[in-house]
């Protein structure tokens, strides 16, 4: 139950911050404020909830976690249920707050919801958009399994996390909006539409089991006998 919780509450979290920098502050904060509300919040829930569930909040990385030999299918799935419920409970919260002003409009403003394609930000194409998820999804859980191996100094892990996603989101904002992680897309989705869901759930699983499959293959893990 506490691994639960913390993944609900960070999720929640994430995409208060993240997904509330953009609507209720994004005019005046800029994209590169967004970028930093994400990254920040990684970096808050990492230290505050990682020494109890990990500090999964993300679908892609748990399946990563798990390709990659670290955690085994039961405990993938009470991750991802968490991540889900917590990311839905982050996107109403936001809802309710960005609904108080009567100059609000969820059709016109939105929720964060990640997008692609005509009227969305950049207008990026459809191959554009899958191909920058797949690989900032790939460089983000490589950050993280590098980042948590045990050689590595743990104390420095949240700060390289929240970093490489903040870094991510300055990249890729205006062609996706930046998903990397099913869970905070589905949150928005629910409220502004399903139809582009289906992008930012299939292309970050592919970056995250490329990313777990080497390290699972030792390709970039440090092991007993390696030489530095």
């Amino acid at each position: 139950m506490k691994m639960f919780a913390a993944e609900l509450v960070g999720t929640a979290v994430l995409v208060l911050i993240g997904c509330g920098t953009a609507v209720l502050a994004g005019a005046e904060v800029g994209q590169a404020g967004i970028a930093a509300a994400f990254g920040l919040a990684i970096v808050a829930m990492a230290y505050g909830i990682g020494p109890i569930s990990g500090c999964h909040i993300n679908p892609a990385v748990s399946l990563g976690i798990y390709v990659s030999g670290r955690i085994d299918a039961a405990e993938m799935v009470r991750h991802w249920i968490a991540q889900f419920i917590g990311a839905s409970i982050g996107a109403a919260i936001l809802y309710f707050i960005a609904s108080g002003t009567a100059g609000y409009d969820l059709a016109t403003d939105g929720l964060g919801q990640n997008g692609w394609g005509a009227g969305y930000l950049g207008e990026y194409s459809l191959a554009a958009a899958f191909t920058f998820e797949v690989v900032a999804t790939f460089i983000f859980v490589i950050v993280i399994l590098g980042a948590t191996q045990k050689t590595a100094p743990a104390a420095t892990a949240g700060l390289a996390i929240g970093l490489t996603l903040w870094a991510i989101h300055l990249l890729g904002i205006q062609v996706t909006g930046v998903s990397v992680n099913p869970a905070r897309s589905f949150g928005p989705a629910l409220f502004t539409g399903l139809g582009q869901l289906w992008l930012f759930i299939l292309a970050p699983a592919i970056g995250a089991v490329l990313a777990g499959v080497t390290f699972r293959a030792g390709l970039l893990e440090r092991r007993d006998g390696d030489v530095a």
